[in-house]
């Protein structure tokens, strides 16, 4: 039957050579499948960004469906999950600030030269009395 190529983001397999797979690449649903599959590790700041920017889809708030999806160019968010949304955005980014501000905003972190000058002046016992003789 010959090799078959499977598609991760397609969730399908097709015969592998060159013309299908070009095919397969260059389609419209492989296409897509990506860009939802990328779009699920996106931060969340980068989804708020864009869907602010975004018009409310008249459809989607009317029904709670759309015929487009994930494809239509308008917002499917309502100002519920925005504001949760911004609220996520605004705790990732005070816990980053915390957590530079532990690391070293401000403060020098020590360095290996610093450790290595410590560690050469802490006093170090002799092997004899540090071990236990047998």
């Amino acid at each position: 039957m010959g090799k078959r190529y499977f598609c991760d983001y397609c969730d399908r397999s097709f015969q592998d050579n060159l013309h299908n797979r070009k095919k397969h690449l260059n389609g419209v649903q492989h296409l897509r499948a990506k860009r939802v599959w990328y779009d699920l590790f996106r931060d969340a700041a980068a989804i708020l960004q864009e869907e602010q920017t975004k018009k409310p889809c008249r459809k989607f708030l009317q029904t709670g469906q759309c015929d487009f999806g994930s494809n239509c160019r308008f917002s499917h968010m309502t100002e519920q999950d925005l504001e949760k949304l911004s609220a996520q955005v605004q705790g990732e980014s005070s816990s980053k600030e915390m957590s530079r501000g532990l690391l070293g905003g401000g403060v020098v972190q020590p360095v290996i030269s610093h450790w290595l000058h410590r560690a050469s002046r802490a006093q170090i016992p002799p092997a004899s009395q540090c071990c236990v003789s047998l």
